[in-house]
């Protein structure tokens, strides 16, 4: 297994196992083709399978808005009436057969699709990190590739190591995420900066984060590791067929002179969070294989009313996530 630094590094990309000692990732084409071409390295492919955050769970329910969502944005979901929304549950790393319970599942993925009255839609992306570890897609690949290298025969220090030392929010992220007892008590943040534009043309720069309204609630690592391997998503199904699991959506607001651009640097703690409605899940996906094909997300998918930042890793994503749709088919 990776030292015990390179292998927080190899968490937060999603590794498990220790990375092979040469890689075979192309020197060319795009960052975003150069990324997932590292996560097939690292994770190998899967036909029909994500490149990252492989193993999930699809549910759907419905999101209502607070009077107050419609007050900051004009966006089409905020205007009263109850939208339906599919959601997918997720553990890190390429591998679809993950153990819910081991360290390299964190963080935990929460997206989200929301039908929009209009027939348009809205994406949503987050996890369970409470920044994310680089600022940039150029950052997230050397990380990604720095892995590949990696492997417990390299050379000391190795490309990961070095990768680390240059970048010490890599690790303080990571800090910040473990296992839940359940999908349903994880509290997952929005990690990019967006702008709500109201009725007047008022622009206000905010993260999302998703509070689950049971409250979170986490496993000490040495436990986690003793779940059955599927234990999170038997445990939502079986949830689910007793009650609905709900989610208060939250938007932490900037203050003015707050930068939008770099998703390492949180906002203070003492920002407004404004209470934007309530995700209630009602029941899990009848094919959750079918479904979790079917679901294609892209961050910048937003309605009039929500607008992207100067944040750099909203772009980086949305190419990655295209290549990736791609490769799955």
């Amino acid at each position: 297994m990776l030292n015990h630094r390179v292998r927080v590094a190899a968490m937060v990309a999603g590794a498990l196992l220790a990375a092979p000692a040469v890689a075979a990732w192309a020197q060319g084409g795009t960052t975003a083709t150069q990324t997932v071409d590292a996560m097939n390295q690292l994770w190998g492919r899967h036909p029909g399978i994500r490149a990252n955050h492989a193993k999930g769970i699809v549910v759907e329910g419905s999101f209502t808005p607070t009077p107050e969502a419609a007050a900051l944005s004009k966006a089409s979901l905020f205007a009263g009436k109850p939208v339906p929304v599919t959601l997918r549950f997720s553990d890190s790393t390429g591998l679809p057969a993950i153990p819910d319970g081991v360290d390299d599942a964190n963080p935990h993925g929460l997206s989200m699709k929301f039908h929009l009255a209009d027939g348009g839609e809205m994406d949503v992306v987050a996890n369970s990190l409470a920044f994310f570890p680089v600022a940039t897609g150029e950052e997230f690949r050397d990380l990604l590739q720095a892995l590949t290298v990696s492997g417990p025969d390299a050379a000391k220090p190795t490309k990961a190591d070095q990768f680390i030392a240059a970048h010490p929010s890599v690790l303080k992220a990571f800090a910040s995420a473990s296992t839940p007892t359940s999908y349903a008590r994880e509290t997952y943040n929005g990690i990019d900066a967006f702008i709500f534009v109201d009725a007047a043309g008022k622009r206000q720069p905010f993260r999302f984060q998703f509070v689950p309204v049971a409250g979170a609630e986490h496993i000490a690592p040495a436990d986690a590791a003793k779940q059955a391997p599927d234990f999170l998503q038997d445990e939502l199904t079986q949830r689910l067929a007793k009650q609905p699991v709900a989610f208060r959506m939250m938007a932490q607001l900037a203050n003015p002179g707050d930068q939008t651009k770099d998703p390492t640097q949180p906002w203070p703690g003492d920002r407004r969070m404004a209470d934007l409605g309530t995700i209630t899940i009602t029941k899990v996906a009848p094919d959750n294989a079918a479904a979790a094909q079917a679901l294609r997300l892209l961050p910048n998918r937003v309605p009039a009313g929500i607008e992207v930042s100067d944040d750099p890793l909203i772009s980086a994503r949305v190419q990655a996530y295209v290549i990736s749709f791609g490769r799955r088919n």
